[in-house]
């Protein structure tokens, strides 16, 4: 039998990550908690049920499982954001209807009978595909992030913002996206030897546009179509999305429209004016593409009360534009120590990692903190590194360590460290 005595790993009571990784530990360690008795019957076993419907909708008992902190620029209805409820999910992939939403110009009614997508410029043969043409082409799907870049900014405030964790980081999500390889399609079309760059513009009314390198787009981007299995949604771009893994969100197009080939980047609003990064000297960033590496405890977090003292489950997601996530270490301590986390099975490239870990709290404040590595070697960095260089009221582009204050009464805050 394993002893809780022997599994402590680093300070303030976090424990081995094989409580995690070994069938049975958890039990060995006696860290149980749960009673049970003969009477326990729920009054659903003497009466029939509810009868079925088109489509399931989630328990009325489940109340949390909505998007969060829903903004709309002032006079507009659709131009804004809302934010996947991290701390009430579990694995990695969103339910389609939690995913984040960021709109420019609102959610636009698109006839896919009527939409086409169009390749021109630096192409020996202009072509417009119908849904029903895509559909004729060999398709791929695979289980990916997407990130706003404007996720977890309001951590650049100079006081920490008192709100959950979905408020401050849900600007992220992961979901099984399927879709038709947009180099198949300039196969197609033929790019010309001069070209390098693609202009992507959406079908809304704000005609979002984005410059993306022709190399990514030979490597692994995607002409979007389902989400989940189904369909996209209005509001993650149908009929058709573009998809690029790991890069930051706005550059996935949705609703689109138009793909230019061309010899340089466009210079378009949506990658000068905003989506860029002024540094304290006046130099301006343009183009980080890739996310981050980041991770964030989603439980516990800010709402997400502890108990009793006893042993807990530290729970939280991990992801990076650079592939795979390679380790997250959690501490109990702000950072004084650290422990490895035990990884779920799944880890996918540009994919949410789920990680977890035993934390035997004592009843005392506490100070709890993730750190993610990937595959490429990147350390997630402290919110000290990511703010140097940057000018006052820089807003994107945030992937800092967060910590989440545990006081004495079992309730949790935002702090910095």
């Amino acid at each position: 039998m394993t002893d809780i005595g022997d599994l402590p790993v680093a300070g303030n009571g976090l424990l081995n990550r094989r409580l995690f990784l070994q069938a049975g530990a958890a039990g060995a360690a006696t860290i149980m908690t749960a009673q049970a008795s003969a009477q326990d019957q729920p009054d659903s076993m003497r009466i029939p049920g509810a009868g079925m419907s088109e489509s399931g909708a989630p328990s009325r008992y489940e109340s949390e499982l909505y998007r969060r902190a829903i903004a709309s620029q002032p006079g507009t209805t659709g131009a804004g954001v809302s934010r996947t409820p991290l701390e009430h999910l579990d694995g990695i992939i969103t339910p389609s209807r939690l995913h984040f939403e960021r709109h420019h110009s609102g959610i636009p009614d698109i006839d896919p009978g009527r939409h086409r997508l169009i390749i021109h410029g630096l192409v020996k043969r202009p072509l417009s595909f119908s849904m029903d043409a895509l559909a004729r082409y060999p398709s791929v799907s695979r289980i990916q992030f997407l990130e706003c870049s404007g996720n977890s900014g309001a951590l650049l405030s100079a006081e920490p913002v008192q709100s959950g964790c979905g408020e401050l980081h849900g600007l992220v999500s992961a979901s099984e996206w399927g879709g038709v390889p947009l180099s198949a399609l300039l196969a197609e079309t033929g790019v010309t030897a001069n070209a390098r760059w693609i202009v992507a513009s959406g079908a809304d009314a704000a005609k979002m546009s984005r410059s993306v390198p022709l190399d990514k787009i030979m490597d692994d981007a995607i002409v979007a179509l389902y989400q989940n299995g189904e369909p996209l949604r209005p509001a993650n771009g149908y009929p058709m999305r573009l998809f690029l893994p790991g890069w930051e969100g706005n550059m996935s197009v949705k609703w689109l429209h138009t793909i230019k080939v061309v010899d340089q980047p466009a210079m378009t609003k949506d990658e000068t004016s905003k989506y860029s990064d002024l540094q304290d000297d006046g130099d301006l960033q343009l183009f980080t593409f890739p996310m981050a590496v980041k991770s964030v405890i989603t439980s516990p977090s800010p709402g997400l009360n502890l108990g009793s003292t006893g042993i807990y489950q530290v729970s939280g997601i991990a992801w990076s534009g650079a592939g795979r996530i390679r380790r997250v270490e959690v501490s109990a301590d702000g950072g004084e120590s650290w422990a490895d986390a035990a990884l779920d099975e799944l880890v996918l490239p540009h994919c949410l990692t789920r990680f977890r870990s035993a934390w035997a709290w004592n009843g005392g404040p506490a100070v709890i903190l993730s750190r993610a590595t990937d595959e490429a070697g990147n350390v997630q960095p402290t919110r000290a590194a990511v703010l140097e260089g940057r000018a006052v009221g820089t807003f994107y582009h945030y992937n800092g360590i967060q910590a989440w204050q545990v006081n004495r009464d079992g309730s949790v805050n935002n702090v910095y460290v």
